[in-house]
């Protein structure tokens, strides 16, 4: 789980100067300083003592402080930001540095978050909690020797603190060795039985296990604990805790086969109100799974077949909401790897490009060759693209590997990724980019810590929708690049997007080529190299670049990112 912050008290007492008007400070004084008092309690009594100007400096500071608390239990972190920054104005200390940094952190700034944590240690003594909360920082970074080494020190400093057991766990976890997560988080768990976020942790490593009865269990559990009281740490956003467990409840009893159970507690995640960056992650998953749950469970309207060239992989039907068999744990050497394959090149309404379809071919025969059970889709309309797209998602809740390649036009839209189907209209409106596949809805749904996601998109070419979409969009505030652009998170929500990768045929906003033969250069490069046996996934995609910059004579130089934890091999050693 992304957040879990402790509080640090290094604020002094206030100290009153005796009676002050309209209200005592015996009254307004505890209400305003008091960890226990109800968010906007704290809030109006802090704005009472900053109205009456009675005092300056650092006390006036401390103030502030209190009244960032108090916009921190509201999950209003902009606040937070502006009265920390005011009081440190007024007098720098570690609290408010470390209070500040908590902030950004929830609002998945951590650069800034990890800036604020240094200057906290440097303004006072070593303490446990700094170093836990930038080790968080870290974490979310995918920086795992870092936050390990910062875990390592709080847990030096502070033996007893429940939350650096369980952190340290987490990245453990991320780092694939699940014995010594285990050991963190059931120390957790020993040290506050009280916490659910370790049992959450422990939901994952279960279900990588495929060990889905405890995973429930656990979840279950977590649930009942974070129903039952706010969060022990001030600093962790309302409401984050228990939409975390619900959603780990929910691909629990997916990946297990209870379907009716997974709806329940996909729409629990969403009813959960939390403002920070983690929680949204968590319900854009949510949100995505329920559908396509609940997508499978209708009946399918009759005589609907979709236009284009598809091929389905003949193993379990994706969309049955029957019972799935259980899959292989994960991590295990062969396991059960997926493959959706889409090339769209005969477009009706822009211009066509000629090789997707080649490229997609290539590229489906190469992955079945090493073992990919591949979803074949060529010049696919909206209708097709999006059900074979979702019925992708549907199968991959059981797989350990799941692989997408896309070859076609691909555009750029208000800082979102589509993929544009070979019916699309261009027509303004508002609801321009429903005929589009949206980029980071397969993200989402792919989002998944026990799953090792390799997306490969070939749909930089160049915008066909550019020039519409600056005429049509100019009163829309609609803005349309040259290319797709570098995603803003690589599946950041359940699973703090471990084990995902990105590639682009090229650099983000730029344009690659379709090429004079019957593929695009990328395209047969990767097809040469995606089945080399023993070649390590990177390793592989290294071998591309180099042969697409040789091919193009630097015109394209093909663009990755990755949080892949370990080596990831896609043709057997």
């Amino acid at each position: 789980m992304r957040r879990s912050i402790a509080l640090i008290a290094l604020v002094a007492a206030l100290l009153w100067p005796g009676p002050v008007p309209a209200q005592s400070s015996a009254q307004l004084g505890p209400l305003c300083t008091s960890e226990g008092t109800p968010a906007d309690q704290q809030i109006n009594a802090c704005n009472k003592i900053i109205a009456l100007k009675v005092f300056s400096g650092e006390k006036l500071a401390t103030v502030y402080f209190w009244r960032a608390v108090g916009w921190n239990k509201k999950g209003d972190y902009t606040r937070v930001i502006a009265d920390t920054t005011e009081a440190l104005r007024l007098k720098p200390n570690q609290a408010l540095y470390n209070m500040r940094g908590s902030a950004y952190f929830d609002k998945g700034e951590d650069d800034i978050a990890i800036a604020d944590f240094n200057d906290a240690l440097k303004a006072g003594p070593p303490n446990a909690t700094i170093f836990h909360n930038r080790g968080n920082a870290w974490r979310a970074k995918g920086e795992y020797a870092r936050a390990l080494a910062d875990y390592n020190e709080a847990i030096r400093l502070n033996p007893n603190e429940a939350y650096s057991y369980q952190n340290r766990g987490a990245t453990r976890q991320a780092l694939g060795d699940l014995d010594g997560a285990l050991a963190d988080i059931n120390q957790a768990i020993r040290l506050n039985p009280a916490l659910p976020s370790p049992l959450i942790n422990r939901t994952v490593i279960w279900r990588a296990r495929g060990d889905f009865d405890h995973a429930i269990a656990d979840a279950t559990e977590a649930i009942r604990l974070a129903s039952g009281s706010a969060p022990v740490a001030t600093l962790t956003p309302p409401g984050s805790v228990l939409i975390s467990a619900y959603l780990h409840c929910a691909l629990a009893y997916e990946a297990k086969g209870d379907y009716g159970h997974a709806m329940q507690d996909y729409e629990a995640t969403l009813a959960g109100v939390a403002p920070d960056a983690g929680s949204k992650e968590n319900q854009a998953t949510a949100k995505v799974r329920l559908s396509l749950l609940a997508e499978a469970a209708a009946p399918s309207p009759p005589g609907d077949a979709p236009p284009g060239e598809v091929q389905t992989a003949t193993s379990t039907p994706a969309a049955s909401p029957a019972p799935a068999p259980a899959s292989p744990p994960a991590g295990a050497a062969g396991g059960y790897r997926v493959a959706l394959v889409i090339g769209n090149g005969a477009y009706a309404n822009v211009r066509a490009l000629p090789n997707p379809p080649n490229d997609a071919r290539s590229i489906a025969r190469s992955l079945r060759d090493i073992g990919f059970a591949v979803s074949e889709g060529i010049d696919l309309d909206r209708a097709a693209m999006q059900k074979m797209t979702r019925d992708f998602l549907r199968e991959a809740a059981r797989a350990q590997v799941a692989v997408v390649y896309y070859a076609g036009h691909g555009v750029q839209i208000a800082g979102r990724n589509y993929l544009i189907p070979v019916d699309l209209r261009l027509e303004g409106g508002d609801t321009f980019t429903d005929g589009m596949v949206d980029m980071d809805t397969i993200l989402a749904g792919l989002d998944d810590h026990v799953r090792t996601n390799i997306l490969i998109f070939d749909a930089c070419r160049n915008n066909p929708l550019e020039q519409r979409v600056a005429a049509a969009g100019a009163g829309r505030a609609i803005e349309a690049g040259s290319g797709l652009a570098a995603p803003t998170a690589i599946g950041s929500g359940a699973t703090l997007g471990a084990g995902t990768l990105i590639a682009f045929a090229t650099a983000p906003g730029q344009v690659a080529l379709d090429g004079e033969g019957g593929n695009s250069p990328f395209s047969a490069a990767l097809s040469r190299h995606i089945g080399t046996p023993g070649l390590e996934v990177q390793q592989m995609l290294t071998r591309v670049r180099a042969e697409v910059v040789a091919k193009t004579a630097g015109k394209q130089v093909p663009w990755s990112n990755s949080s892949l934890l370990g080596e990831v091999y896609l043709a057997a050693k």
